[in-house]
């Protein structure tokens, strides 16, 4: 890989670690839990826990993801919906 290439990569990954540090600031986890790390990376666990072991009485992991896909969705057309709005306001 020349210079460029891992340069560019870097770029990627750095984006990428970004806009998921939005995620974790926009689910109010920042707040939530005072900034403590350890406790956001603890709850992180549990849910990739979740995602790993299927447990009996327990929703599967497609049933998990798809619930969470969708809380997502609708978190982001409402906070696109609160955006459009606060825009034409300040017209």
């Amino acid at each position: 890989m020349d210079t460029r290439d891992w340069a560019k990569a870097r770029r990627d990954r750095t984006r990428h670690l970004i806009e998921l540090g939005g995620l974790v600031q926009k689910a109010g986890l920042v707040e939530l839990t005072g900034d403590d790390r350890a406790a956001m990376l603890g709850a992180f666990l549990d849910l990739a826990g979740m995602l790993k072991t299927e447990r009996p009485n327990t929703p599967s992991r497609a049933e998990v993801l798809a619930h969470w896909r969708r809380q997502g969705r609708a978190a982001f057309e409402a906070d696109e919906a609160t955006t459009t709005t606060n825009d034409a306001e300040e017209r």
